[in-house]
């Protein structure tokens, strides 16, 4: 556990849905994922409440979260396959390493969208991703407020709809 305080940390592999329509990109797991081993596990991160808002289920386990990504088309993944970090904070993110995006797009080109899980990752895209990789004219990019309970700016209600305002018209 010594690697989830300090010291390069890994990312999850990605969830991929059968018929992948949006890709959704958070920047690094949280210590908690880390330690729970699954996205956005801390118990106040709104991404999961708005994915049951989105399919109108209650999402309990891994599997039944896994089952509402698939039926929605959501690929769910990070901007960064490894970094030094302590603690959560992306700001304290160091040597960042991004994923392989130009073989996801390779090999799920019907993806139309990007959406970004808070500025944090959209930043990191643009730098490690979009000035190294070769990614497909014509995608949608989307940069969506992050729904980490360190952002406080936003009430829980207003991020439900930001982001279903954002994915709705690719699902």
């Amino acid at each position: 556990m010594s690697n989830l305080q300090n010291s390069t940390i890994q990312g999850f592999r990605p969830i991929i849905p059968k018929q992948p329509k949006i890709l959704v990109l958070g920047s690094m797991p949280s210590v908690k994922s880390l330690e729970d081993e699954f996205y956005y596990a801390h118990s106040r991160n709104a991404f999961w409440p708005i994915i049951e808002n989105l399919t109108g289920r209650s999402l309990k386990s891994i599997s039944e979260k896994i089952s509402a990504l698939d039926d929605l088309g959501i690929f769910l993944w990070d901007v960064l396959q490894a970094c030094e970090r302590q603690g959560s904070l992306d700001s304290a993110i160091r040597n960042p390493e991004a994923n392989d995006f130009e073989g996801i797009f390779t090999d799920y080109p019907e993806i139309q969208a990007v959406c970004f899980n808070g500025q944090a990752a959209e930043k990191l895209f643009r730098q490690h991703v979009l000035k190294h990789q070769s990614l497909p004219a014509g995608l949608v990019y989307r940069s969506l407020p992050s729904t980490s309970p360190a952002n406080a700016k936003l009430k829980i209600e207003d991020k439900y709809l930001i982001w279903e305002e954002n994915l709705r018209p690719f699902l």
